[in-house]
């Protein structure tokens, strides 16, 4: 009999999953269940379909569903898990069902922390997370005047920037004093924020709690703040976000300090056969030594992948994170963990290298600002964050420097590096190389 797989989850993680497996061993007997009417398609997409700068929906789907039965994987939509039985190796829908395994991968993903808020049921508070969901929410949107987006996480940013282009007074409220400063810093942040401010219209409400809601008819019509009442149509709750560990837990598999679920590089659970992947799992973070619970697909379809590979016979093994991150608007910002806001929370020492450059020659008109922040052990001279600001070539830089801090680069390779000069794509001087020319001024070298 063929070896049977079954993978809960059809998000990144789970579709890559299941499609590694069975092309790596057309053989296996793979099965994938989803409580959702889709799998494959790309959640960080919806906030720029609701701006518009995409138009529909329907590019947001890698393939249509019938790819992957074609392909033969066992499909299984709009079915809900409802438990695992570890000792006969099964699992059991909601609609009766029973799927036996020999290897499960659990692709469970994360869920909201519903606030505990008055009046949080009103009709117009939404959470961004199901497609199917976005497309109801996006039809409402042309009657939508007001709304409030809670929490400055990045996808709260990122409708922040994309409701005003509906026609839509925009207000953020976020107890925190600036954007995403969980893991960012308020320099880095504050062209954004005025950009955001002055061009495209936000009201930002910086150190102010919500509070609950108010509603007229079962709709709502106000959130409460700490500042005040907000009049609005929507909210956007970007609550947070938890890993989905309840079937893993039910089984015995063990969850760490993230709450995500504990897993070796090959993404094996404690429990012989069941692997995890995605925002369901903690991974090590390989410069501070500690575990970390990520949720973009950046991360969930490897994960994925390397457990639908190791399932099926193979032996991957991935490597500790370094966090890589950005958000695209006019102005955009990014940068590689950590920030000087978790340095100085963790008791790290660290010096500050800073420069700003620009992204082309000076004369041609493709040169924008780029501000380039590098932190900096000055013991051992390495690396160990950057942040950026300004326009195109933020993620690139990004990646770049995650890689350098993987492989040790200390601040002197950093600046004597090679750059290309090409006046649409590149100045004479490279901001990164001015960056780590400052910090080793600090350091006195």
């Amino acid at each position: 009999m063929s070896k049977k797989i079954v993978v809960i989850g059809g998000g990144g993680a789970g579709t890559g999953a299941a499609t590694i497996a069975i092309q790596r061993d057309r053989s296996l007997d793979v099965t994938l269940i989803t409580e959702f009417e889709d799998i494959a398609y790309s959640p960080c997409g919806i906030p720029y379909v609701f701006g518009r700068q995409i138009e529909k929906f329907d590019g947001l789907f890698l393939q249509p569903l019938q790819f992957y039965r074609d392909m033969g994987i066992k499909l299984c939509t709009e079915t809900l898990v409802e438990r695992i039985d570890i000792n006969k190796r099964s699992v059991y829908s909601n609609k009766g069902q029973e799927f036996p395994f020999d290897v499960l991968i659990l692709c469970t993903g994360w869920e909201y922390e519903v606030p505990d808020l008055p009046n949080v049921d009103l009709d117009g508070i939404v959470y961004i997370k199901n497609i199917r969901q976005a497309m109801e929410i996006d039809k409402r949107l042309d009657q939508v005047k007001k709304a409030v987006v809670w929490n400055s996480k990045p996808l709260g940013v990122e409708l922040i920037a994309e409701l005003p282009h509906r026609g839509i007074e925009t207000h953020l409220v976020d107890p925190s004093p600036w954007l995403m400063a969980d893991f960012t810093d308020a320099d880095m942040m504050e062209p954004l924020q005025q950009y955001l401010i002055n061009d495209v219209g936000v009201k930002l409400h910086f150190g102010t709690d919500l509070l609950g809601f108010k509603g007229q008819n079962g709709k709502l019509t106000h959130a409460q703040t700490s500042a005040g009442d907000i009049e609005a149509d929507m909210a956007f709750l970007v609550a947070p976000m938890k890993p989905a560990t309840k079937l893993a837990k039910s089984i015995g598999i063990k969850t760490g300090s993230t709450g995500g679920i504990i897993v070796d590089n090959h993404m094996r659970t404690n429990v012989p056969n069941v692997y995890a992947a995605g925002a369901c799992i903690e991974v090590l973070h390989g410069l501070l030594n500690i575990p970390v619970n990520l949720i973009p697909g950046s991360y969930a379809y490897p994960q994925g992948r390397l457990a639908g590979l190791n399932a099926a016979g193979g032996d991957e093994a991935y490597r500790p994170v370094y966090v890589p991150w950005g958000i695209g608007a006019k102005v955009q910002v990014g940068g590689v963990l950590v920030s000087e806001t978790m340095a100085k929370a963790m008791g790290m020492p660290y010096i500050v290298g800073k420069a700003t450059g620009i992204t082309a020659a000076r004369y041609h008109p493709a040169h924008e600002m780029m501000i380039v922040k590098l932190l900096v052990d000055p013991n051992t001279r390495r690396v160990i964050g950057a942040q950026f600001t300004g326009g195109e070539g933020v993620k690139e830089r990004a990646d770049f420097l995650a890689f350098a801090i993987r492989k040790g680069t200390t601040v002197e390779e950093l600046a004597t590096m090679e750059n290309v000069y090409s006046p649409p794509i590149g100045a004479l001087g490279e901001p990164i190389a001015n960056a780590a020319k400052n910090a080793l001024a600090v350091l006195g070298g």
